[in-house]
């Protein structure tokens, strides 16, 4: 072998190998160029799956084209999922809530102002924003599970070619069944609540029964209540709205089904904190508080 061909063999092509720097910066523009857009999209898709519910409660409702039946179905299944747990929240809030607030109003001598913080922080925001978390945990994986297993079994696709629009079918009857028990879960976490807080307040903090009443009705008025339940509501139907799109939109068998579920869950969460807070804000506006 000549001397020239060791020399060729020897010399071997060197890849120019990115540095970490410029690793992480191209991983940073692909995120930038794909993930915003691809947001943009599905916010599009669930701007146009919510007009669609909409529509057809406006027109089925008075038509009788809704399904009695599977709406009540639903809404059964729905609650039993979310009622147990709502009780299992609701006791140790309203138990915190009379501790935290009995530990400062003895030590200011104002006992009588322990009904105030039921009515206040229960009301105004605690039990919306568990109900909607509760939604938002058991409700939206429910719905998300369901209609994601349809989806990997190609039973979406199936409706669809026989005509039959899947949005009208499975996503309306959880829309109006979520609408029918977030009231009802709503209440259950206040009735709860601020009995479990006037229970230890009086037993454990001494405060009298009728300055416990007396303090709640003067801080806690109809307004607050009505909100509450219009809250609990809206987040129900936001989570329905969410859970629906990521379930149908379920792909890659199982793995796709627990990705879905799993979006359904954090989206519905960051949904009900940014409602909360544009709905109290509102409240706040418009409703201040007043004692009565």
């Amino acid at each position: 072998m000549s001397t020239a061909q060791v020399a060729g063999a020897s010399v071997v092509p060197r890849e120019r190998v990115a540095s970490p720097l410029g690793q992480v910066l191209g991983k940073i523009g692909r995120y930038l160029a794909t993930v915003p857009r691809a947001s943009l999209a599905t916010l599009g898709r669930a701007a146009s799956m919510s007009g669609q519910v909409v529509r057809y409660v406006i027109t089925d409702l008075p038509t009788g084209r809704v399904s009695i039946a599977e709406t009540l179905n639903q809404a059964w299944y729905l609650l039993t999922v979310t009622m147990l747990p709502a009780l299992l929240i609701a006791l140790p809030f309203g138990t915190e809530i009379a501790i935290q607030v009995g530990a400062i109003v003895n030590e200011v001598g104002a006992k009588s102002l322990a009904g105030a913080a039921s009515g206040i922080g229960v009301i105004s925001q605690g039990a919306p924003i568990a109900a909607g978390l509760l939604m938002g945990g058991a409700a939206s994986s429910a719905i998300a599970a369901d209609l994601g297993s349809r989806a990997i079994r190609e039973e979406i696709d199936a409706m669809k070619v026989m005509g039959v629009d899947p949005i009208r079918r499975l996503v309306l009857p959880r829309f109006l069944a979520i609408i029918l028990i977030s009231p009802i879960l709503c209440v259950i976490i206040i009735g709860a609540a601020v009995v479990s807080g006037f229970s230890l307040g009086v037993m454990i903090n001494g405060v009298i029964p009728g300055s416990f009443w007396q303090s709640f009705g003067a801080f806690a008025s109809p307004t607050d209540f009505y909100f509450a339940i219009g809250k609990t509501v809206l987040f129900g139907m936001e989570i329905v709205l969410i859970s629906s799109l990521r379930g149908l939109e379920a792909k890659g068998g199982p793995r796709g089904v627990a990705d879905a579920v799993n979006a359904s869950v954090v989206l519905g969460f960051i949904s009900v904190f940014i409602t909360n807070v544009l709905i109290t804000q509102v409240q706040a506006m418009f409703f201040p508080t007043q004692v009565g």
